[in-house]
């Protein structure tokens, strides 16, 4: 066992450490809550990442995405999010595509090499296209919803996403999914109404119609809770 996992190896047990070692983690979306959660999974040993946007660090992801420093300004959000996983544990295996995961570029995943996948993407059609293939796949996935707009970072909880209610994000994966035949799918959601955000001079991102606002302790709670459900469904609570 490495001495980086030992104070975890105490609550999970070594063989736990182990199977993450030999486990592998899709993470789409290596923003806000996609880069939180990359972090704990490399901090938990997971020893293969695949790390999956297309997206550049900028200046006003500095607030909120752990990626995001001066330093690193400009650079892909996967190599960013890949020198600290490397950093973190050199015997981490880290694969980046350099993809904005739409259902036109879903044929290049084969959903079967994972071990379990992260959906921490913003676009809807890539959500549902992200479940869908997963599932289709037989692949544990788990999906963030909106986090963007609120303020309250202990109104997040795990639940199913029909039972979910008040997110407005939530609300149309519901009849997406419904649409699609699929029965059962594990969310991230809060029931904290959405604030509108004020008017900015940023350039609105294709497929919204605002800027959406965040703050530095919502995103990263919704990617450790998700960080922490993907942990315990791979190695379970059992300790050996």
């Amino acid at each position: 066992m490495q001495d980086e996992f030992a104070r975890t190896a105490l609550l999970v047990g070594e063989e736990a450490i182990e199977r993450l070692a030999a486990c592998r983690v899709a993470v789409f979306g290596v923003g806000g809550v996609g880069g939180y959660t990359v972090e704990a999974l490399a901090r938990s040993g997971v020893g293969t990442l695949d790390l999956i946007d297309s997206d550049r660090v900028a200046l006003s992801n500095i607030n909120r995405q752990i990626i995001a420093l001066h330093s690193t300004v400009g650079q892909y959000k996967v190599d960013a999010a890949a020198a600290r996983v490397r950093d973190i544990n050199p015997n981490a295996t880290v694969h980046c595509h350099r993809i904005f995961y739409t259902p036109g570029t879903e044929n290049q995943f084969d959903f079967r090499q994972f071990d379990y996948i992260v959906d921490a993407i913003d676009t809807v059609t890539g959500k549902i296209a992200l479940v869908v293939n997963a599932q289709a796949a037989g692949t544990p996935v788990i999906c963030s919803m909106g986090a963007g707009n609120k303020l309250n970072p202990a109104a997040f909880e795990v639940s199913d996403i029909y039972r979910t209610s008040v997110c407005p994000l939530a609300r149309v994966m519901r009849r997406e999914l419904k649409k699609r035949g699929v029965k059962h799918l594990k969310v991230v959601y809060s029931k904290e109404e959405p604030l509108t955000p004020l008017p900015s001079d940023e350039a609105i991102p294709e497929g919204r119609r605002t800027i959406p606002g965040s703050a530095a302790f919502v995103p990263s709670v919704v990617g450790l809770i998700i960080a922490g459900e993907v942990i315990k469904d791979l190695v379970g609570t059992t300790r050996r």
